[in-house]
């Protein structure tokens, strides 16, 4: 998979690709990540990509022109599955979505700041818009580096063990039932004994007991 982030702060995105599962991603070339900083885009000397919104109000807006033409520039040499805005109202991120991302094989994120970009580029360039929450923040950087994450770790290979990943929260519809390690006790609070017996059966049983009961307890949406 080979995914293109647009930003004005490129620096404020590597850290999070390069430790833990996304860095062993890249470095067995499960996936590539790129960074487009946007103002080398830009046509005026400054290197400006934002300006006053046309019709008054608070907020400066990211300018046409530079998104445009780095997008252009990326879809001259490839085809997109999917050029993707992160934006609060877009349609919320789930589990789904994420599934469906991580059989793509090339994906673009525009990372918006200030008051948003100018609405030609979202109707004009993008094909999906996302949002992480019903919540603002500064800039679309973050929610990118969320997004990726989300799918990269869905690619077959990135996890040592595949099954992992199909155990998540929200994968059956339901939430990932609690969880134990060693010791077997800790100061009088004891792993339930079914954990330790050793039967399959009834481990998964449980599980699955425990599942729809959190789930019931946190989203009983879900349960319907």
């Amino acid at each position: 998979m080979r995914i293109d982030i647009l930003t004005i702060f490129p620096e404020l995105l590597k850290s999070p690709f390069e430790h833990s599962i996304i860095k062993r991603a890249i470095k067995k070339k499960l996936v590539k990540i790129y960074f487009h900083d946007i103002r080398d885009f830009a046509s005026n000397k400054h290197n400006q990509v934002d300006d006053y919104s046309y019709g008054g109000g608070a907020g400066m807006v990211m300018m046409v022109e530079p998104i445009a033409k780095c997008i252009e520039n990326l879809k001259k040499k490839r085809k997109y599955d999917e050029i993707i805005f992160m934006t609060p109202d877009g349609n919320l991120l789930d589990q789904k979505t994420s599934n469906h991302l991580s059989t793509l094989k090339t994906i673009m994120i525009l990372c918006g700041h200030y008051k948003g970009v100018d609405e030609r580029v979202r109707e004009n360039f993008i094909t999906k818009e996302i949002s992480v929450g019903k919540y603002v923040l500064s800039g679309g950087e973050l929610p990118a580096a969320i997004l990726c994450d989300t799918i990269i770790r869905l690619i077959p290979g990135v996890l040592s063990d595949e099954t992992s990943a199909l155990s998540d929260s929200f994968q059956d519809d339901l939430l990932s039932p609690p969880v134990y390690t060693r010791p077997a006790e800790y100061k009088g609070l004891k792993v339930p004994d079914v954990l330790l017996s050793g039967n399959d059966k009834e481990i998964r049983k449980w599980r699955h007991e425990k599942a729809i009961e959190k789930t019931g307890k946190r989203y009983p949406d879900m349960l319907i």
